[in-house]
């Protein structure tokens, strides 16, 4: 599929093009590893204490915790699928805003979740693509994530990738430690990651989550290190998927999370449903 990818952004800018560029990434060359990235670029951001803490509060992972990552998936999707300024863009970032005014959550740690969605794929792709990114799509994806930033008001955002690279690499060194609400946020995530697999394979796919783990993230969620043959097995699985995708014919139609059927919502949408309404107590 590659070569019809790059053929599309060849004649595009990086700037000018990034939500075209972004779209074409996500839609057309590689979904499956880009929405495993975007999964795993949101779990990062519970290893620090500040962000587990406020998810360990509401309990929206532990009550609805399949909801909450089709949710957040899906407000997503909308920004990348249809644009931030479409319609439905400009609706998924209210509601994005709706959700997340009502806590005393810190410009800093905005900053940090915003980064994860720009460096997170570029180095899934790295590890287990057929390819690394290009400097375009990576320069893409940070103009993508700035935009979005500024229209939910997050200030500051390093005016260059190499800047905002860097931010996220220290804030994680400054901020990665465990708590045990780290812990119970990502103990429930993983419970939902678990529940799409029959029960046979749970304690399969619970080896393979502690494999796409690096040392620093599975530290600060208390977990113990995957078995070295597991490890290679699953990251060696991963990159002979991708290369047998690359084998398949340049995909025509795009893969389009938003009208694909999810657990939630199995007859579709309404932005407006999305995300908690009320936060619930303890």
């Amino acid at each position: 599929m590659t070569p019809n990818v790059l053929a599309r952004i060849a004649h595009l800018d990086a700037q000018a093009d990034h939500q075209e560029i972004v779209r074409t990434i996500t839609a057309y060359e590689y979904p499956f590893l880009m929405q495993k990235a975007l999964e795993f670029a949101l779990f990062r951001t519970y290893a620090v204490p500040t962000i587990g803490a406020l998810l360990d509060h509401t309990r929206h992972f532990e009550r609805q915790g399949q909801k909450r990552y089709d949710d957040t998936a899906l407000l997503i999707a909308e920004w990348v699928e249809n644009g931030y300024d479409s319609e439905k863009g400009r609706a998924a970032l209210r509601r994005m805003n709706q959700m997340h005014h009502r806590w005393p959550i810190s410009n800093e740690d905005y900053l940090y979740v915003l980064s994860v969605f720009v460096f997170v794929p570029k180095d899934w792709f790295e590890m287990y693509g057929t390819r690394k990114l290009t400097e375009k799509e990576n320069l893409a994806m940070y103009y993508f994530w700035c935009e979005v930033g500024k229209r939910m008001g997050i200030k500051n955002i390093p005016e260059t990738y190499a800047a905002f690279e860097q931010y996220a690499r220290d804030y994680e060194r400054a901020h990665f430690a465990y708590t045990d609400a780290n812990r119970r946020v990502a103990d429930a995530t993983i419970r939902v990651f678990l529940n799409w697999y029959p029960p046979f394979l749970r304690p399969l796919v619970l080896q393979a989550i502690y494999a796409l783990m690096d040392d620093p993230l599975r530290e600060a969620f208390g977990y113990p290190a995957a078995h070295p043959v597991f490890k290679a097995l699953t990251i060696g699985g991963l990159k002979l998927a991708a290369r047998l995708l690359r084998l398949l014919p340049p995909r025509q139609k795009p893969y389009l999370r938003t009208k694909d059927r999810n657990l939630t919502y199995p007859h579709g949408y309404q932005i407006e449903q999305l995300g908690a309404n009320e936060p619930i107590a303890k």
